[in-house]
């Protein structure tokens, strides 16, 4: 299951935003301080939970970093509105890869098409980035992973190529201080290890 929660008080005022799936809201409907969100087809794709403070303790600003705290509080919150629980796998979605095979899209002059080691397995990711190369170590975003600008990363076709993942620069991870800042990070093979989180 997807989870991703955001929270801007200033902004928003004193509402968890929690998003469980794609698509658009077509639907919604109140259950005390919930608002259940439901896409054409009457799936629950989030919820907007006011008052959030109330319910939850230590939320930061921004995207919200997902604690076992965080699930059980919002499940204990459901629980007394007869809600389906949340779950949410744990493992890291922004992991060290490396780039063992590399060769030109097809259809693009910029792009390359890389095959990238990550845990357990090869997957292929479309990159734009200039500085990416054969053997590097890379920081990848796994499809699920949600990048601090709220994006989310998923399964994509780039010019008929499919890409499963991403290749991330400092940039896109609001890292600054101790990163090359153009292009893709370029990590060093003495402190980093393929399949291991990179924060």
């Amino acid at each position: 299951m997807i989870f991703h929660a955001f929270y801007n008080p200033k902004s928003v005022g004193d509402v968890l935003l929690v998003r469980l799936g794609e698509g658009k809201t077509a639907t919604h409907s109140k259950v005390g301080n919930i608002t259940v969100l439901k896409s054409e087809n009457q799936e629950i794709i989030g919820y907007n939970i006011f008052h959030a403070s109330q319910y939850f303790s230590d939320l930061s600003v921004g995207l919200v970093k997902v604690t076992k705290a965080l699930i059980n509080q919002c499940n204990t919150l459901f629980k007394t509105h007869d809600l389906e629980p949340v779950t949410f796998d744990f493992e890291d979605t922004f992991i060290v890869g490396e780039v063992v095979e590399m060769e030109k899209h097809p259809d693009s002059n910029h792009l390359h098409v890389c095959q990238v080691q990550l845990r357990d397995e090869v997957t292929q990711i479309v990159c734009g980035a200039s500085n990416v190369a054969k053997g590097q170590l890379v920081v990848v975003a796994t499809v699920g992973a949600v990048l601090p600008s709220g994006l989310i990363i998923k399964p994509s076709t780039l010019r008929k190529v499919a890409s499963n993942g991403m290749l991330c620069s400092a940039k896109e991870l609001g890292l600054s201080d101790g990163y090359n800042t153009e292009g893709i990070i370029v990590l060093d093979k003495k402190e980093y290890q393929v399949g291991n989180s990179f924060f």
